[in-house]
């Protein structure tokens, strides 16, 4: 199928999940994860109607978003070295795995004058040590650190469930992170409006669709692997 056909696919998946839980479609924004893919399957992914695009090379991707001149917002999903920082400010829009005070200072300190940075927190909900991530318990803290970092907007949470064949079982990890971003929303700080929830991926989006996700991050389901 083609990445055109796969985002219907996708979309009529959404369409129903929110008609039964009283969503509104528009709140889902789809996060095309092109690491895998050529800068052609990335490009299709473009001209199918998506707009956000999902990378976690920053090399790799800072060649694709010269090729395709700055079309499209971009996402940084992955893990990001200090060392990368300078490759990718001013081209990213958001960044999905913010998880220390030294990755947020070289950020605020590489953006231009009045750029800002939209940052998820990532959340090790699940605990496993093969991911990144703060635990829960050092969310809020880390982000009432954060206010001195004036390029630093903390727009939402971002965290990885397990892989399960029955996706049902990621359904804890969601509602643990919903509850987490709501708590930080109560606090109504400036620099972190919170409101936002990344999570769910190819085999786990339904789910995360129904526990209140905001972006998706689809890799396989929608561009495929090359």
């Amino acid at each position: 199928m083609s990445v055109k056909e796969n985002l219907a696919k996708i979309q009529a998946d959404i369409n129903e999940i929110c008609g039964r839980v009283g969503r509104n479609p528009k709140e889902i924004n789809i996060v095309a994860v092109t690491k895998y893919v050529s800068l052609e399957t990335t490009e299709a992914a473009l001209n199918a109607g998506l707009s956000h695009i999902g990378e976690n090379r920053a090399e790799a991707a800072v060649q694709k978003w010269h090729a395709l001149q700055n079309r499209g917002i971009w996402h940084f999903i992955g893990s990001l070295q200090t060392r990368k920082v300078k490759e990718i400010t001013g081209k990213f829009d958001y960044l999905h795995s913010l998880d220390r005070l030294s990755l947020a200072k070289e950020v605020d300190k590489r953006l231009g004058d009045g750029q800002v940075m939209k940052c998820f927190v990532q959340v090790n909900v699940s605990k496993e040590e093969s991911k990144s991530g703060l635990s829960p318990a050092e969310v809020i803290p880390f982000i009432k650190e954060l206010v001195e970092y004036k390029g630093i907007q903390v727009v939402g949470l971002m965290t990885m469930a397990p892989f399960y064949k029955d996706p049902e079982q990621t359904r804890p990890v969601f509602q643990k992170l919903r509850e987490l971003r709501d708590d930080v929303h109560s606090l109504k700080l400036e620099h972190a409006p919170c409101t936002e929830l990344s999570m769910g991926m190819s085999n786990d989006y339904g789910i995360a669709v129904e526990e209140g996700a905001t972006f998706i991050r689809i890799g396989s389901a929608l561009v495929g692997r090359e």
